[in-house]
């Protein structure tokens, strides 16, 4: 199967609202009870990444099976780390959000990582503490584990960074 990333569309945001609804699922179905409730990310989120350029959707065979937002530049949130340390807190960095695929996507993040990596040396993302498959992900992938970041509204993340060489 030919995956392939490129930005998303206005066109799209139907298609991604319901990748988003199928991963909110999976996140319940292993247990992750508390990320993305109220609607997050609602539309108007999704209209906004795209609208910032920052929106890309992996394609498999010519259908959308994947959502993430990859964003330059500083993210306000990880300003403040706990029991921990970012590898370098010095450089530029990108920052992953959003993440999301369909139950029978497999080998998506890989695909999602290899496009970023060809943009950046540096990448940051955070996920929910009781979001095992994205922890899982991101040890496999290569990233360390680097401490606990707070959104604005309070709730705790887990942060990682990788930085290739």
């Amino acid at each position: 199967m030919d995956k392939k990333v490129r930005n998303a569309r206005v066109e799209d945001v139907e298609r991604i609202m319901d990748i988003v609804a199928q991963a909110r699922q999976i996140m319940r179905d292993n247990g992750n009870m508390l990320q993305w409730t109220n609607g997050y990310p609602q539309q108007e989120t999704i209209l906004q990444d795209i609208e910032k350029e920052n929106a890309y959707v992996v394609e498999e065979d010519q259908k959308v099976v994947a959502y993430f937002a990859f964003i330059f530049g500083e993210e306000p949130t990880y300003k403040n780390i706990y029991e921990g340390e970012w590898i370098d807190d010095t450089q530029k960095y990108y920052t992953i959000h959003r993440i999301a695929s369909t139950p029978e996507s497999k080998g998506v993040i890989e695909c999602m990582l290899e496009y970023c990596f060809s943009k950046t040396k540096n990448i940051r993302i955070d996920t929910h503490r009781d979001n095992s498959i994205m922890h899982h992900l991101m040890k496999k992938n290569g990233f360390a584990y680097c401490g606990i970041i707070y959104l604005e509204n309070g709730d705790e993340r887990l942060a990682y960074q990788k930085i290739l060489k």
